[in-house]
């Protein structure tokens, strides 16, 4: 939501070819990681002339690779899935269709969403606990998602072309480290005095007018998802109300459009022109609220205690009962979940969050023979379900049946486009499997996921190495090894011009 600092995210992963965290920034193609792949949307901006879609969405990648090496990304595959989902439900509401949008959680206890060239939108995890209703949520996913589809970063390119970049990336990299570190505002805001980043004031008057649009089209696609398009007025409203209009980490002068009373009634007006849609919240967002409530809690909080405490005041609800098992396996008593969680499918056989929680906690708890039948009764209900299957190839891996989840693993990855914790994960069940050239091949193209194209090209070097190969995994391997070389060579020869 706060588009001035966006605009600045990408003006400089743009001038600089340096990631903040010091590695080898090797931008990715839309020809390149298959398990990567991005078809944008016709941007039709001028500005494209300019920044082209495939660096778009470079840009965008190397944002969410700065944001995983700062271990800022909130890894759970069942949150990313949810995320994901929702995002994609609001995207497809665009005229373009939606496009390749990316959709990821970071974990922060600030409340704050931004948006980046490439179709990449960051959720915080606060969001997620703050949000009251599923349309509240959507409302936040869906105003970053309007930021993507109206161009406005892409125009911003435009409109940037005489900025100083140097003053431009010392701003940006004060203000990441700051927000990352839990930096308070009075050290940030001295950081970008010390970087002539007040210069940069002046464009703030044309971020506002993109609030406004990201607004009015983001509540458009709200009401075309089905989703209640007051609930980006509530949320605006409600947080402003809490915690006041100033960002807790970005300087006040640098607060582009703030949460006021206008914006708030201009929304709900807004709304107000659609018919009204019942304000309903489906299970799996209850489900994802409480489990990011679990895997987010403070090390020294018992949050074990805080369901314990909501079931004893009369809160039998699916959400809560589900939250307690969670709390009890990370308190490292999965012998107390499983019956809690075997209530829970019996009662809603429908919900794959469940499944996956029950399987887990019996893995903990030692019933392997019971998690694997669970597992597999899940696979067959949900099928190439990304949590429910990476969750049944770590148990088969913990039962010693790395070859089927090796099995598995390849099922799903060439089926559905994997995440980077996925692909490490089938690296390490064809190693474990014995199938050492596709350990290799697939640390490869985990390597390429994670942005180091020159480890990519050893591990397919160490792949071609590898005794017993078939012409076919041969190929495969000296296809994607040419493919990396010939990039790189490009690369470079771009750079020295």
């Amino acid at each position: 939501m706060r588009a001035f600092v966006l605009i600045l995210l990408t003006l400089f992963l743009n001038a600089s070819t340096l990631a903040i965290a010091g590695q080898p920034f090797n931008p990715l193609t839309t020809d390149l990681p298959s398990a990567i792949n991005s078809q944008l949307p016709d941007l039709s901006s001028p500005a494209n002339a300019m920044v082209s879609r495939s660096e778009q969405y470079q840009i965008g990648y190397s944002v969410m690779l700065q944001m995983r090496q700062q271990r800022q990304t909130f890894d759970d595959p069942e949150t990313s899935e949810y995320v994901q989902e929702l995002g994609q439900r609001l995207a497809s509401q665009s005229t373009d269709g939606g496009g390749d949008f990316h959709y990821v959680v970071l974990k922060s206890d600030e409340f704050n969403s931004f948006a980046v060239s490439g179709g990449f939108v960051f959720i915080f995890s606060e969001v997620l606990l703050a949000s009251q209703t599923e349309s509240e949520l959507a409302g936040i996913v869906a105003h970053e998602t309007a930021h993507i589809t109206q161009n406005h970063l892409a125009r911003k390119f435009q409109e940037q072309q005489q900025a100083t970049m140097t003053s431009l990336a010392a701003m940006l990299a004060t203000i990441l480290l700051g927000a990352l570190g839990g930096g308070g505002g009075d050290a940030i805001e001295g950081g970008i005095a010390a970087s002539q980043g007040l210069a940069a004031q002046q464009q703030i008057d044309f971020s506002r007018s993109e609030e406004e649009e990201a607004d009015r089209v983001g509540i458009q696609y709200l009401a075309a998802a089905g989703f209640d398009p007051q609930g980006m007025a509530d949320i605006f409203e409600r947080v402003s109300r809490q915690r006041g209009i100033q960002d807790s980490w970005v300087p006040a002068i640098l607060i582009d459009h703030p949460v006021d009373e206008d914006r708030v009634a201009e929304a709900r007006a807004r709304a107000a022109q659609f018919p009204p849609t019942p304000n309903t919240s489906s299970p799996d967002f209850w489900l994802i609220k409480e489990r990011v409530r679990v895997l987010t809690a403070p090390g020294d909080e018992d949050i074990q205690r805080y369901y314990a405490q909501r079931i004893a005041g009369g809160n039998h609800s699916v959400s809560t009962l589900y939250g307690d098992a969670l709390a009890l396996m990370q308190d490292n008593k999965p012998a107390e979940a499983v019956p809690i969680l075997k209530k829970l499918v019996a009662q809603h056989s429908d919900l794959h969050l469940l499944y996956a929680a029950l399987g887990q906690a019996q893995v903990k708890a030692g019933e392997m023979k019971d998690a694997l039948a669970t597992f597999r009764l899940a696979t067959v209900l949900f099928p190439r379900n990304v949590p429910v299957t990476v969750r049944y190839a770590q148990a088969l891996m913990a039962d010693n049946k790395a070859a089927e989840a090796h099995d598995v693993l390849l099922d799903l990855f060439n089926n559905v486009p994997p995440t980077i914790d996925q692909i490490q994960l089938t690296a390490r069940a064809a190693s474990a499997a014995g199938d050492v050239g596709d350990a290799y091949y697939y640390m490869g193209e985990y390597q390429i996921a994670d942005g180091n194209l020159p480890l990519a090209a050893e591990q397919y070097q160490l792949a071609l190495a590898t005794p017993h190969l078939t012409n076919v995994q041969r190929k495969r391997i000296s296809a994607r090894l040419r493919e990396v070389r010939e990039y790189l060579a490009s690369t470079h020869q771009r750079h020295s011009e």
